[in-house]
C-alpha cells in the first residue's frame, strides 16, 4: 500500500473516530434520574453497613445524623459580600452557605467582558456546611453575621467573616470563613459549644451541591472541537488515588469510590475550574454522593468533632479550594490534586508535554512563542524517525515509473503485479510501510498536546501575535488554518504520486478533505501543526534533494 496513503487514511478516520466518540458521548440518551424516597426537606445519609436512616439527634456515628436537604425557595437570608484581589464572594445568612463565588482574573467563555462565576444559582452551586442532625445548626439554619470589614484591604493579607447559630439541645456553633491575598483556598471553621448539661457528640458535614449540567467552557469546547471533558464528582484517598464519579452513575446507585478514608479530598470538577473540600490529613472522613429529590447531587463529607463536655467547645476546620486549575496552584494545595486536570487517556505523554511548555513559557513569556519552541523540540525528538520516514518516500517516488510500468504490464494478473512489486522493492531496498511507523510514533504526541491545549487554563485567553487573542479558542480569521492547508498540498506534492490514477486524483484531494478539521481546532493546536508541517516539509525537502542526485543509479530498467 502507498505509504503516503496509509499515513493520510489513518489519520483521517483516526480523527473521525475521535470525533464521533465525542459526539456519541454529548448525545447518548441519559437515564431517567431515580427519585429516591425521601421528604424534599430531608435527605437520608448512608450507613456504614448501607441501610439508610431519617434524621435524628447527633450521634457518635455519622451516617445516624441526618443533613437537611434543600432550603424552601420561599426562604431568604442576607447577602454579604467578600472582596479580595482574586474574587467576590457571597455568604447568605440562611444556613450560612458560600452561594456565589466570581473570578476577577478569569473571564466567561464567550464574553470576555464579564467576570466568570463558579459558584452560584445558575447551576445551584453552593459550598454548605453545618452539623448533622435535628440539633445543630446546618444549611437551613438562620445565622448571625458578626460585625466586621468584609473587603480585603491594601496591605492586609487576610479577611474574616463570623457568623453564629444557636441548636438544640445547648448546641452553638460559629462559622469563620477567611479569605486570603493571592489564594483561592478559603479556610472554613466550625467552632461548636457544648452549653448544655450533657455531654455531645456531634458530627459535621461540609457538602458540595450542583446541578450536574455542564459549564459554559465545556459547552464551548464540546460544540466547537467535538471534546467532552470530564464533569462531576472526584474523591482522591492515598488508598484509592484519584476516583473520577461519574453522574449517571449517582443516578443509577452504582456510583463508585472509597466511601471512608482518613487523608484525601472530595471536589466537584468543570473544565478549567474546580471546588473542593480539603480536610486535614489524618482526620477519619466518609464521603457520600446522591441525588436530590430535587434534581440537584450533593458530595459531602462527614467528619466527627468528637464528644465536646458540657461548658465545652472544638473545632473542626475544613479548607475550601474555588479556583482555576492552575497546575502551580493546584501542586500547593494538596496531595493529587492536580489530578482533576484532565489530560484524557493520554495522561502519561500529556504531563510532560505542559510541563516542557510552562519552562518554554518562563523563557519567552508567550504561550504562542512556547509551542513553536515546544515543536521545534519535538521535532528534533523525532527527527531520525522522520528522516528514515522521508527517505522510504524519496525511493519510493523515485521508482513510481517502473511501478506504473508494472501496473499497466500486469494489469490482469494481480498476483504476478504483487510479485514483481515486492521483486522491485527487494532490489531497490525499500520498505513501503518504512514511511508508516515513525509517523504512528508521533499521533499519540499530537493527541495528548490536543488535550493539553483544551484543558490547560494557563492558555485559556493567552494571546499569541494580533489577531490570535486566545490560544484555546478558533483562530477568527482561519489565517493558521489556511497556511495549514497550504503545507498539506505542498507535502503531497512532495510525496510520490501513487501509480493509480484515481488513487492519485483522490490523494490530491485529500489535504483539503483533512484540513477541514483544522478549522476547528484550537489555534494553539494549529500553530503546532503548522510549524510542524514547515519542518517537515524542509526536512523532507533536503532529503529528496540528496536523493535526486542519485537519481540515475535508480533509474535502471
Amino acid at each position: 500500500m502507498d505509504t503516503q496513503r496509509l499515513i493520510l487514511f489513518f489519520i483521517f478516520g483516526f480523527s473521525l473516530l475521535m470525533l464521533w466518540d465525542a459526539w456519541e458521548k454529548e448525545h447518548r440518551p441519559k437515564p431517567p434520574p431515580q427519585v429516591q424516597a425521601q421528604t424534599p426537606s430531608a435527605t437520608t445519609v448512608p450507613t456504614p453497613a448501607g441501610k439508610a436512616v431519617t434524621p435524628a439527634a447527633p450521634s457518635p456515628r455519622p451516617a445516624d445524623g441526618g443533613v437537611p436537604g434543600a432550603a424552601a425557595a420561599a426562604a431568604k437570608g442576607e447577602r454579604i459580600v467578600v472582596r479580595t484581589d482574586l474574587m467576590v464572594a457571597e455568604i447568605n445568612t440562611l444556613g450560612a452557605s458560600l452561594t456565589r463565588v466570581e473570578f476577577l482574573k478569569h473571564k466567561e467563555a464567550k464574553n470576555s467582558a464579564k467576570n466568570l462565576v463558579l459558584l452560584g444559582p445558575e447551576h445551584r452551586y453552593e459550598a454548605q456546611s453545618g452539623l448533622t442532625g435535628e440539633s445543630g445548626p446546618n444549611h437551613r439554619t438562620p445565622w448571625s453575621v458578626q460585625p466586621g470589614n468584609t473587603t480585603l484591604a491594601e496591605g492586609q493579607d487576610a479577611v474574616e467573616v463570623r457568623l453564629t447559630a444557636q441548636g438544640k439541645d445547648g448546641l452553638a456553633a460559629t462559622k469563620i470563613y477567611r479569605f486570603k491575598r493571592d489564594s483561592y483556598v478559603i479556610d472554613v471553621a466550625l467552632e461548636i459549644a457544648n452549653t448544655g448539661a450533657a455531654a455531645l457528640a456531634p458530627y459535621t458535614y461540609f457538602q458540595l451541591t450542583h446541578d450536574g449540567k455542564s459549564s459554559a467552557d465545556a459547552n464551548a469546547v464540546a460544540e466547537t472541537f467535538g471534546a467532552q471533558s470530564f464533569n462531576g464528582y472526584a474523591v482522591y484517598s492515598e488508598e484509592k488515588k484519584f476516583e473520577k464519579v461519574q453522574l449517571t452513575d449517582v443516578d443509577k446507585g452504582k456510583a463508585e469510590f472509597l466511601k471512608q478514608a482518613s487523608d484525601g479530598w472530595l471536589a466537584y470538577v468543570q473544565h478549567y475550574f474546580v471546588a473542593a473540600w480539603l480536610p486535614p490529613a489524618k482526620a477519619a472522613r466518609e464521603y457520600a454522593l446522591e441525588k436530590r429529590a430535587d434534581g440537584v447531587y450533593v458530595g459531602r463529607a462527614l467528619i466527627a468533632a468528637g464528644t465536646i463536655a458540657p461548658g465545652a467547645s472544638t473545632t473542626v476546620a475544613v479548607p475550601l479550594y474555588a479556583g482555576p486549575q492552575e497546575q502551580n496552584r493546584l501542586l500547593a494545595v494538596a496531595p493529587g490534586f492536580d489530578l482533576v486536570v484532565d489530560y484524557g487517556w493520554l495522561t502519561i505523554i500529556a504531563w510532560p508535554l505542559f510541563w516542557l511548555l510552562e519552562k518554554f513559557h518562563l523563557l519567552s513569556g508567550n504561550w504562542g512563542v512556547a509551542i513553536i519552541l515546544l515543536t521545534v523540540l519535538i521535532k528534533l525528538v523525532f527527527f531520525p524517525l522522520s528522516a528514515a520516514s522521508y527517505k522510504s518516500m524519496a525511493k519510493m517516488k523515485l521508482i513510481t515509473p517502473r511501478m506504473t510500468k508494472i501496473r499497466e504490464m500486469y494489469e490482469h494478473d494481480r498476483a504476478k503485479m504483487n510479485q514483481a512489486m515486492m521483486e522491485l522493492y527487494k532490489t531497490e531496498k525499500i520498505n513501503p510501510l518504512g514511511g508508516c511507523f515513525p509517523i504512528l510514533v508521533q499521533i499519540p504526541v499530537f493527541i495528548a498536546l490536543y488535550w493539553v491545549l483544551l484543558a490547560a487554563i494557563e492558555l485559556r485567553h493567552a494571546p499569541f501575535v494580533l489577531w490570535i487573542q486566545d490560544l484555546s479558542a478558533l483562530d477568527p480569521y482561519y489565517v493558521l488554518p489556511i497556511l495549514m492547508t497550504i503545507t498539506m498540498v505542498i507535502q503531497t506534492r512532495l510525496n510520490p504520486v501513487p501509480p493509480d490514477p484515481v488513487q492519485a486524483k483522490v490523494m490530491q484531494f485529500m489535504p483539503f478533505v483533512f484540513s477541514v478539521f483544522f478549522f476547528f481546532f484550537p489555534a494553539g493546536l494549529v500553530l503546532y501543526w503548522l510549524i510542524n508541517n514547515i519542518l517537515s516539509i524542509l526536512q523532507q525537502w533536503q532529503i529528496q534533494r540528496m536523493f535526486d542526485r542519485d537519481k540515475p543509479a535508480h533509474a535502471k530498467r
